[in-house]
């Protein structure tokens, strides 16, 4: 879980700083993205690291929800008395209810883009790429529809917010970096992302769909 959930936060850093490109919606700033979208999806090297990403997403969903059986079978009845907050912080709590509502964010998400993107029927730009961008920003521009998605966008994102709050501090803990000294700067940086990473997604397509307007 510590191995795949870290390498799955490297990959949210980098395709956030692609998907960035999307805050700029002139046709040059669409091009580029359709650039982008193109490299990250033919380059050698990286298909062969999607691979694993894929296999990372499975890995940690399936193990997440074996934790959580497993610790609902090691103690079938709750406490007479809890107080849960005096020890525990709510992410900590509910990791198997935040990542079920992360990994129906992934399949939706990806549904909506990524098989668009390798078997859809999109049309090209001028510099001859599938022109992703266009599909990205009528999905969250579409009327009702995609105000609708908008909105299941941020609640997704702050589910991978409160996640990363508890997930990235015990990752480190789980590889025996636990120490005085350093648990003070392993969690303020873990807040710090569990904060921006999520908070930037989440602009992305408010901005857009408000460009609309």
């Amino acid at each position: 879980m510590a191995i795949t959930g870290l390498f799955l936060i490297s990959f949210l850093i980098v395709h956030l700083l692609g998907n960035l490109q999307l805050l700029d919606l002139s046709i040059e700033g669409q091009e580029k993205f359709n650039a982008y979208a193109k490299f990250m999806t033919s380059f050698p090297l990286i298909k062969i690291v999607s691979y694993f990403l894929y296999a990372s997403i499975l890995f940690h969903a399936v193990d997440g929800i074996v934790l959580v059986m497993q610790n609902r079978k090691a103690r079938p009845e709750r406490y007479k008395s809890w107080k849960p907050n005096n020890n525990s912080i709510w992410a900590s709590r509910n990791m198997g209810l935040l990542g079920t509502i992360i990994l129906a964010f992934i399949i939706m998400h990806m549904g909506q883009f990524w098989y668009q993107m390798h078997w859809g029927e999109i049309g090209v730009d001028a510099q001859g790429n599938k022109d992703l961008a266009t599909v990205v920003i009528k999905t969250y521009q579409d009327g009702t529809a995609g105000m609708i998605i908008v909105a299941l966008y941020v609640i997704s994102m702050a589910a991978i917010g409160f996640h990363l709050w508890h997930g990235f501090a015990s990752a480190f803990q789980t590889f025996g970096l636990n120490h005085k000294r350093y648990n003070p700067i392993i969690e303020k940086l873990g807040y710090g992302i569990s904060v921006l990473i999520p908070l930037a997604y989440a602009f992305i397509p408010v901005f857009i769909l408000m460009a609309k307007n």
